[in-house]
């Protein structure tokens, strides 16, 4: 049983995060994770201490134990950390806590990720496969051309819903991470397959309990992310293609490709719901990455 004084800081430090900070469930879940493990070992480790009488030397005890006790990675040690500054900052707002705790609780530094992508002749040969004019066909296709031409992540195709798709503006209408909504474009072949398949697919898998979600799975309801990964990848053995496909290859190599042809930053940024441009950035190393690349391929003194 979990100290009451700690309970409440916990619960409402992750209320403020998610009403005010529009925090998404996973984000809440792993900050309570965090959270609560790091309450546990202060009542076991830190003397008991009540959360208005954390010191700089409790925090960094705790991260010291996640880090060489449990040997996390550095990305897992950000999380715990992003997680302890929302708790500090919201201690400090409810005037709990004096000290300002937070220069205790830098941000470990993490290497640079580069994300992999396709190339733009990957891409036309994975939208260049053969599918049969079933329903579930009408729906693959529809999803393969949304997922690239529009960048979206999974999680956002299956919860596409039908008064999401503004067909006479050729726009879907996205609610990604925090509930932030956006408006992404379709291009015309997106929007094509869409229309074929809301004309000849979608009626054929309503069933009497369907909602409104813009794609179906075979029982009629909405689809998992889960089985969005099943069907990248399916299509993808069926191009012929022995590079391993998921669906945020995609959204990435999306990102790339505008890139790479003179699309604005922060065009890509509102497109992909990114929250910090800081983020869209990672795109201009990769397309670095890939010109020397090229360079040396074809350069006669590479």
């Amino acid at each position: 049983m979990m100290n009451p004084a700690w309970e409440n800081a916990l619960e409402g430090c992750l209320g403020y995060l998610a009403t005010e900070k529009s925090h998404a469930v996973n984000t809440q879940l792993i900050n309570r994770l965090a959270l609560e493990s790091f309450a546990k070992w202060m009542e076991k480790e830190g003397g008991a201490r009540l959360p208005g009488e954390l010191t700089a030397d409790d925090l960094r005890s705790f991260l010291k134990t996640q880090r060489t006790g449990r040997k996390l990675a550095p990305a897992s040690m950000k999380t715990i950390v992003v997680a302890l500054r929302h708790l500090i900052g919201y201690l400090r707002r409810e005037g709990l806590l004096e000290r300002d705790l937070l220069p205790a609780l830098d941000l470990p530094k993490l290497d640079q990720f580069l994300p992999d992508t396709l190339s733009e002749e990957e891409v036309d040969k994975l939208l260049a496969v053969e599918l049969r004019e079933t329903p579930l066909g009408l729906r693959d296709r529809a999803l393969l051309e949304v997922l690239y031409a529009s960048g979206l992540r999974a999680g956002e195709i299956v919860s596409l819903r039908l008064e999401n798709y503004l067909h006479e503006e050729k726009l879907l209408r996205v609610i990604g991470k925090g509930n932030r909504e956006r408006l992404v474009p379709v291009g015309e072949k997106a929007v094509t397959a869409i229309d074929r398949w809301l004309a000849r697919g979608r009626p054929e898998l309503v069933k009497p309990r369907t909602g409104g979600e813009l794609f179906l799975a075979e029982h009629g309801r909405r689809l998992t992310t889960a089985r969005v990964w099943q069907i990248v990848q399916e299509l993808a053995r069926l191009a012929g293609m022995e590079k391993k496909i998921w669906p945020h290859l995609l959204r990435h190599s999306f990102a790339t490709h505008l890139l790479s042809h003179g699309a604005d930053l922060r065009a890509i940024q509102e497109m992909l719901g990114h929250a910090s441009l800081a983020t869209t950035q990672v795109y201009t190393h990769v397309d670095q990455a890939r010109l020397k690349q090229v360079h040396r391929q074809f350069h006669p003194r590479a």
